[in-house]
């Protein structure tokens, strides 16, 4: 076995857990970034404008909203991580045949297909956005 087959194929459940914490950390920094540019959007709000204390008020909730998430997805990838060395324990064959995990599995795969194409799109309107600020 290569050691790619052993990262697609973990051999425990444990190290299944810990191939996927880093997904979960680059979330966590995404959401973090986001949260950042949140915030230096606020500060070019007037506060004299009623339309910008309103739009001040909802980007400072999002604001709040984003650190959270970020912070519980470092954590969730933190825990991940560290159950690296989980013991494997026993498992009933019958569920975990193939017909009872395909359909969530596939959701899983679909689920992560779409979430591609969100952050292809995105990045693309980013690039555009940056080279507009950078000619």
């Amino acid at each position: 076995m290569t050691a790619a087959d052993n990262r697609s194929n973990p051999a425990t459940c444990g190290q299944g857990l810990a191939e996927h914490a880093p997904l979960h950390g680059r979330l966590a920094e995404f959401m973090a970034a986001m949260a950042d540019n949140l915030e230096v959007h606020m500060t070019a709000l007037d506060l004299t404008d009623p339309s910008s204390q309103r739009e001040h008020e909802a980007y400072a909730r999002l604001l709040s909203q984003h650190r959270d998430i970020a912070d519980r997805l470092a954590g969730l990838s933190r825990e991940m991580a560290g159950y690296r060395d989980l013991p494997m324990g026993r498992h009933d064959d019958k569920a975990m045949s193939a017909e009872r995990i395909a359909p969530d599995f596939g959701r899983l795969a679909e689920r992560e297909s779409r979430l591609l194409e969100a952050l292809r799109s995105q990045l693309e309107t980013h690039r555009r956005m940056l080279a507009k600020l950078h000619p």
